[in-house]
């Protein structure tokens, strides 16, 4: 293989690869890829003429490398075709090209088979000039280098008719003119990528620096802290002419704790510890006015250098519209101050990091407020709460917060909970409320109640804060003037131990948790059994057995005493209606009955449906009414009792001459038993005590109402009401209230 085929390997293989390696730096120029796997195919092809041609010109595997070669070829071709379309702007297509490759190719295959040489290298000649015809064709219109490339393709084609028209002793200079031509080739096709991924570059950075000009988010570029550039939005945001208007000034459009952290953000994306860098803050424009804006920033590049560039949005106008939300839905509309749900939070800041030595939560509640808007309208009353907020907010200590809650509740946070801070602060508001409210057309003096909680004495919690500070301040409220009012551990409980309670006590109805037990009444005379108390115990999950005194002011709260009693009623009568199935003689029972039953103006009919669906005869029950229930409405509890009195049952009068005992109530009610308090009862012998109970028993006597003494413990308590005038005794001295099995055996022994 002579030296000028080996330079002409050399230099299609170097080209090739370069073209390789300029499509791998910019694929956007395709063609340098064609060409480039095109002169490759093309060195493949001159190897494999070559061992045609001498080396294995009589091998059995001379078909398998023709087929090689004249596939080499056919790439060859149409990869040319491909690359000088692409170069022309044309899209290739495969369907199109691939019959004139292969037409081509048919020339080549007179190249590899024919004889003499010269008859094969006029045949691959002509192929190679077919194809430069057909790419010059396509590149004639698109500039001065493609028409030069196109030129060049079809003098490389031409060139190779020196040996079919000179004769073999040309061969060299035909293979060293054809590696010089194609080598210009190579280098003009270079040529065209460079400008043409020049040209892209270009219009890229003028798309780019159109879009940055007229981008609504400033852009600065920052090297080492100096800016570089910034765009006009940049410029129209910070109020700026020029750029250089920020120089040595940018450190002044922010605080001193902002600077400090740009700072550190631009330090770690120049040393590579960070990519993207997010953040937002308030800046001030060169007139004067707040900004605040958000920051994204990443590592570029600058004239070569390392550099950061800032994308800066402005969201001024979105932070104020939250911040005027926040606002109002952290702050009273009408006296500006922080509202309750700003209270909690403050709260919980300070119960998770309290300060030192603590601090305390004061509730202000106005006393008789209502009469302000009953007297003079609601405006009126609007006007006192403005007045007395802005009095209290401009005499307060520095550091108190003071707050609205609503209505006429404000709030005090004070720091510091020692009782004389507490104290200290009452005395303010005392001295502040002894000066008369000035208002439009009006002068008030009011008065305030207040209840105090320390953190952490009283409680640790929020909740448990406002409980203790809410039970105190009603407490305070009990008392006259303006008082205040410290709470006590007890308090952080609060209602939240109350509400839980009555919570629980309807899931009790729910549940059948009461039962009653029955505590025998006898004979004064002969200590007989006459009848049974039923009194209702209430089993809770978890808390044993509560005392009535615990949850019957709860019921009677919450209006639970209605279905409270009747369920009452109904174990009673269900527990009578056992024991007349055992026993032949039965005692009446007793039920005590809340004043909301008796004035409920269907309770007679409860009673009546009750006893008819036990079976049980009017005369074995027992009613116990107590004298609120009779004082609090006469006629009405008359009437109830009239009506109950028809039909056959029992009414007595429960801890007589404890309230609003009166001679005449005895006279005026269809009662057929009183039933004197233990606290007349337990001074018994004393001749005083017995005095009270004696007449007690005369006017009874005369009435014909029968007087059974409660809380009777002692011989000395018996004997003394036997002497009296008592016809029945009830108390421990006898026996405590009994389960149903025990009361049974009494009945069992009578």
């Amino acid at each position: 293989m002579s030296y000028a085929l080996l330079f002409n390997i050399a230099v299609n293989t170097i080209l090739g690869v370069a073209f390789l390696m300029a499509w791998q730096r910019d694929r956007v120029q395709s063609f340098t890829r064609d060409f480039g796997l095109g002169y490759l195919a093309l060195v493949a092809m001159t190897v494999l003429y070559g061992l045609l041609r001498h080396v294995l010109y009589t091998s059995p595997l001379r078909p398998v490398l023709l087929a090689a070669a004249v596939g080499m070829l056919f790439a060859y071709l149409i990869l040319m075709l491909c690359g000088s379309a692409r170069l022309a702007g044309l899209e290739p297509s495969f369907r199109r090209h691939a019959p004139v490759a292969l037409s081509l190719s048919g020339l080549g295959l007179i190249f590899f088979l024919g004889q003499p040489i010269e008859v094969s290298m006029a045949a691959s000649a002509s192929a190679h000039v077919l194809a430069g015809a057909l790419a010059c064709w396509w590149l004639w219109s698109r500039g001065p280098v493609e028409r030069f490339i196109g030129i060049l393709l079809l003098i490389v084609g031409a060139a190779q008719f020196i040996v079919p028209v000179c004769g073999m002793d040309y061969f060299d200079l035909q293979v060293a003119l054809a590696s010089l031509l194609r080598m210009t080739l190579g280098l003009a096709l270079l040529q065209v990528a460079l400008i043409r991924s020049a040209a892209a570059a270009q219009r890229l950075q003028g798309r780019f620096v159109q879009l940055i000009e007229h981008s609504q988010q400033g852009v600065v570029i920052f090297q080492d802290a100096e800016v570089k550039y910034a765009n006009p939005a940049l410029q129209r945001l910070y109020g700026l002419q020029h750029t250089s208007e920020l120089h040595g000034r940018w450190p002044e459009l922010m605080t001193a704790e902002d600077r400090e952290d740009a700072i550190a953000r631009l330090r770690r994306l120049r040393l590579g510890e960070s990519e993207v860098e997010s953040w937002e803050g308030r800046r001030t424009r060169l007139d004067g006015k707040p900004l605040f804006l958000r920051f994204t920033a990443w590592r570029t590049e600058w004239e070569g250098l390392p550099a950061v560039q800032e994308v800066i949005s402005d969201e001024t106008e979105r932070h104020d519209a939250m911040q005027a939300l926040l606002h109002q839905a952290t702050h009273d509309e009408l006296t500006g101050l922080p509202n309750r749900s700003a209270m909690f939070t403050r709260l919980r800041e300070l119960c998770t990091t309290p300060p030192e030595g603590g601090f305390s939560l004061t509730l202000v509640d106005i006393d008789r407020f209502n009469l302000f808007n009953q007297a003079h309208g609601a405006a009126v009353g609007d006007e006192v709460l403005k007045a007395l907020a802005a009095v209290m907010k401009g005499a307060l200590h520095p550091g108190t917060e003071l707050l609205h809650l609503g209505e006429d509740e404000f709030a005090l946070i004070v720091p510091g909970r020692t009782d004389e801070g507490v104290r200290c602060v009452a005395d303010h508001m005392r001295a502040l409320l002894a000066q008369p409210l000035e208002l439009p057309g009006h002068r008030f003096f009011i008065d305030v109640s207040m209840g105090a909680a320390c953190y952490p004495d009283t409680g640790t919690e929020p909740e448990a804060l406002l409980r203790a500070a809410n039970a105190a301040m009603h407490v305070a409220k009990q008392l006259p003037g303006t008082t205040m009012q410290l709470a006590e551990p007890r308090f952080a409980a609060g209602s939240g131990a109350s509400l839980q309670a009555e919570q629980a006590l309807r899931a009790g109805l729910q549940g059948a948790e009461f039962s009653l037990v029955y505590q025998p009444k006898v004979d004064a005379a002969s200590g007989a059994l006459m009848g049974f108390e039923a009194l209702v115990r209430w089993d809770r999950p978890g808390h044993g057995r509560i005392s009535p005194l615990d949850f019957i002011p709860a019921a009677e709260r919450t209006g639970l005493i209605i279905p409270l009693g009747a369920l009452i009623l109904d174990i009673a009568c269900r527990q009578i209606a056992e024991w007349r199935t055992r026993f032949d003689d039965v005692v009446p029972v007793a039920v005590n009955v809340s004043p909301l039953q008796l004035l409920d103006a269907g309770f007679p009919d409860i009673v009546s449906q009750t006893l008819e669906r036990h079976r049980v005869p009017p005369h074995l029950l027992t009613i116990e009414i107590t004298e609120s229930a009779a004082v609090t409405s006469m006629a009405q509890a008359v009437e109830q009792i009239g009506l109950l009195r028809t039909q056959g049952i029992v009414f007595a009068l429960d801890d007589f001459g404890t309230g609003f005992s009166s001679l005449s109530m005895l006279r005026s009610l269809p009662l057929q038993t009183v039933k004197i308090d233990r606290s007349l009862i337990d001074p018994l012998p004393s001749p005083d005590a017995f005095a009270v109970v004696a007449a007690i028993c005369s006017v009874a006597s005369a009435l014909r109402l029968d007087v059974v003494a409660e809380g009777v413990e002692t011989e000395e308590h018996a004997r003394a009401a036997r002497e009296a005038g008592c016809t029945a005794l009830q108390g421990y001295l006898y026996a405590k209230p009994l389960e149903v099995d025990k009361a049974g055996e009494w009945l069992e022994r009578r």
